[in-house]
């Protein structure tokens, strides 16, 4: 996408969600702040790269629950379990890279930029380091004060149909549109992040009486995956990736949809509703489009704020 493009969209959309955020929130009181979060991420990707799509996983895992306000880096206290230890969060992972950032700007500015902001802003980079557009994050999130993990049930579950996962998008002000859009994130987020067979099972054993696979699927991807994912498969950690292109944020994940190469059930439900399957085909066919309706959407979800504080510790209260 063209750099004057970004920008315009950018101001389009920080217009839309007022004064609560602003581009340029650090100008004075941290300049540094996105070149120390920057700094964090790139340091390590070059160890991990499975760290971009963490980051970007962790980011919409946060949004979802309580807005944007870091409680998914809350640790649990005894018998009160936080997001981070809730069923749908349970392999999410690269908290440190988030820690490592806080600790470099507690170190250049105390208690000014909080853990919410850098998640958001980490999730930037992780996309970027990827391949992706860059975009300017708005910024001025504030840190919530509750966690619970009981609440993660309300992330989108890859078993939804389309009535479900439009729901669940529009309880948080966002559009179709932001569903198809932000679902490309799996692209390179679920190649390492999800264990395929706790969720595609349902799709390649025992779909129906009549037939054991999703004959909306292609066969030879179905068999394949059936190879990794055979039925009595318990392992956790088993997967594999969505593409050849896994680590890289690209517009394949809407191509191989198309092609009936989709693992969960919710990929397969963008192809249900008329709107979302031509909005599939229009990000299929257009890298460029598709960029253009993410950065908008991840936009518009970081915009959900409902934080308190600014924490001196990501992973406690203050």
């Amino acid at each position: 996408m063209a750099a004057i493009a970004i920008v315009m969209l950018t101001m389009l959309s920080v217009a839309s969600i007022g004064n609560a955020l602003s581009v340029d929130y650090y100008k004075h009181t941290c300049p540094q702040a996105e070149y120390i979060v920057a700094g964090a991420v790139h340091k390590a990707t070059m160890n991990d790269k499975t760290v971009p799509a963490a980051l970007l996983r962790m980011h919409f895992h946060d949004c979802f629950i309580r807005g944007c306000d870091a409680s998914v880096l809350l640790e649990s206290k005894g018998k009160k379990k936080a997001e981070k230890d809730g069923p749908a969060n349970i392999s999410l992972h690269a908290f440190y890279v988030i820690d490592n950032a806080k600790k470099a700007l507690e170190a250049a500015c105390p208690g000014v930029v909080s853990c919410a902001d850098i998640v958001a802003l980490a999730a930037r980079d992780a996309v970027f380091l990827s391949g992706g557009p860059m975009w300017e994050v708005p910024q001025g999130r504030r840190d919530g004060r509750i966690s619970r993990a009981d609440e993660t049930r309300q992330l989108p579950a890859p078993v939804f149909n389309i009535s479900q996962l439009e729901q669940s998008f529009s309880q948080r002000g966002l559009s179709l549109e932001d569903l198809v859009a932000l679902s490309g994130m799996r692209v390179c987020a679920c190649a390492h992040e999800f264990p395929h067979h706790l969720h595609s099972a349902n799709r390649i054993h025992n779909f129906s009486p009549k037939q054991d696979i999703d004959p909306s699927m292609d066969p030879s991807f179905a068999a394949s995956l059936r190879r990794i994912c055979p039925f009595h498969n318990k392992v956790r950690n088993a997967g594999s990736p969505l593409d050849s292109s896994s680590t890289a944020f690209d517009n394949a994940y809407y191509k191989l949809l198309l092609q009936g190469k989709s693992v969960f059930t919710s990929d397969q439900a963008l192809l249900t509703h008329p709107k979302t399957k031509a909005l599939v085909s229009k990000f299929a066919h257009s890298q460029k489009e598709f960029e253009y309706a993410f950065v908008k959407s991840m936009i518009k979800m970081g915009s959900i704020t409902g934080g308190q504080e600014i924490r001196l510790d990501c992973k406690v209260v203050n």
